[in-house]
C-alpha cells in the first residue's frame, strides 16, 4: 500500500510535454507556416469584422451583433491554441504546467461551446427575419440579443466548469507527454492511472445535450425557414431569402465537421483512423474557420463589403 502510494505523483509537480502531431515531427517547421499565415489572417479579419459592426450604425442589427460575437469567439479560441502551436512547431517550446494545461482545456472548450450557441442564436435571427419579418425588430431588440450573448457564456462555464475538476480528482502517475498540440479534456484525463470512465461519460453527455442540442434547433430552425421560403410565390424572392442565409450555412458547416470528426475520433477511432490525421485535423480546425468566417461574410454581405471598401478607400487616400 505505501508503495502504490508512492507511485501517485501531484499534477501540480509535473511538467507535461506537448508533442505536436505525432508522426509528423520533422515536419512541424513547415506545417507551422501556413498555421501562422491563417492564425495572424484570423486576427486581422476578425478584429477588422468586429471594428466596422462597432463603430458603424448600419450595422447595428442583429445579425451583425451576432456576428461579432461570432467574431470575438474566433479571436479567442485562435488565441487560446496557435500561440503554443507555434511555439511548439518553431521553438520545440513542448513544456507546459498542469495548472496552465487545464486552463488552456477549460477555455477551448469554453468558447467552443459558447461559439456554438452563437450559431444557434443566429440561426434563431434568420428565422425571425424571414418567418416574422414585420416582428424581426420588436422580437430580438438590444435587450434581447444581450440577454442571449449572456446566456451563452453562463451555458458554457456551467458545462465547462466540472471539466476542471474532473481532471483534479484524478490519480496521476508520473506519465506526461501529451501527443497532441494543445490541451483538451481526454488528452489530459488518459494521462492518469486512474478510472476515467466518468469523464468519458460526462464529455460526451454534455457534448451531445450542449453541442448535439444546438444541432438539432438550428436543424429545426432551417426546415422551418425553407416551410415558410417555398411558400414564396415569386422565384426572385425565394432565392433573396435563401440567400441571406448561405453564409451562416457555410460557417455551420464549418464549425460543426471537423469539431464533431475530432471529438468523435479521439473516443472511438483510435485504432481506424492515423493519430497524425486526427491532431493535424484538430490543429486546422482552431484556424480554418477563425479565418474563413470573416471572409465568408465580407463576401456575401453587401454592407460590409462597402464598409471594407470605404475604410480601405480611407486610408489609402490618408496615405
Amino acid at each position: 500500500m505505501v508503495s502504490a502510494f508512492h507511485n501517485h505523483t501531484s499534477p501540480q509537480d509535473v511538467w507535461y510535454v506537448l508533442i505536436g502531431i505525432p508522426g509528423l515531427e520533422d515536419l512541424h517547421t513547415w506545417i507551422a507556416i501556413p498555421i501562422c499565415s491563417m492564425y495572424i489572417a484570423a486576427v486581422i479579419g476578425n478584429v477588422l469584422l468586429i471594428f466596422l459592426i462597432v463603430t458603424e450604425r448600419s450595422l447595428h442589427e442583429p445579425m451583425y451583433f451576432f456576428l461579432s460575437m461570432l467574431a470575438l469567439a474566433d479571436v479567442l479560441l485562435s488565441t487560446a491554441t496557435a500561440p503554443k502551436m507555434l511555439a511548439i512547431f518553431w521553438f520545440h517550446s513542448r513544456g507546459i504546467s498542469f495548472g496552465s494545461c487545464v486552463s488552456q482545456m477549460f477555455f477551448i472548450h469554453f468558447i467552443f461551446v459558447a461559439e456554438s450557441a452563437i450559431l444557434l442564436a443566429m440561426a434563431f435571427d434568420r428565422y425571425v427575419a424571414i418567418c416574422y419579418p414585420l416582428r424581426y425588430t420588436t422580437i430580438l431588440t438590444s435587450s434581447v440579443i444581450g440577454k442571449i450573448g449572456t446566456a451563452a457564456v453562463v451555458r458554457s462555464f456551467l458545462i465547462c466548469g466540472p471539466f476542471i475538476f474532473l481532471v483534479y480528482r484524478l490519480l496521476y502517475c508520473g506519465r506526461n507527454i501529451i501527443p497532441h498540440s494543445y490541451c483538451e479534456h481526454m488528452g489530459i484525463a488518459r494521462l492518469a492511472c486512474d478510472n476515467i470512465t466518468v469523464n468519458i461519460i460526462y464529455g460526451l453527455t454534455m457534448a451531445l445535450l450542449s453541442t448535439g442540442l444546438d444541432i438539432i434547433l438550428i436543424i429545426i430552425s432551417y426546415t422551418m425557414i425553407l416551410h415558410t421560403v417555398f411558400q414564396i410565390p415569386s422565384w426572385a424572392s425565394r432565392c433573396k431569402a435563401l440567400n441571406t442565409c448561405g453564409s451562416h450555412i457555410c460557417v455551420i458547416l464549418m464549425f460543426y465537421t471537423p469539431a464533431f470528426f475530432s471529438f468523435f475520433a479521439h473516443r472511438f477511432g483510435g485504432k481506424t483512423i492515423p493519430r497524425h490525421i486526427h491532431i493535424l485535423v484538430a490543429n486546422l480546425y482552431v484556424v480554418v474557420p477563425p479565418m474563413l468566417n470573416p471572409i465568408i461574410y465580407g463576401v456575401k454581405t453587401k454592407q460590409i463589403q462597402d464598409r471594407v471598401i470605404l475604410l480601405f478607400s480611407s486610408v489609402s487616400t490618408c496615405c
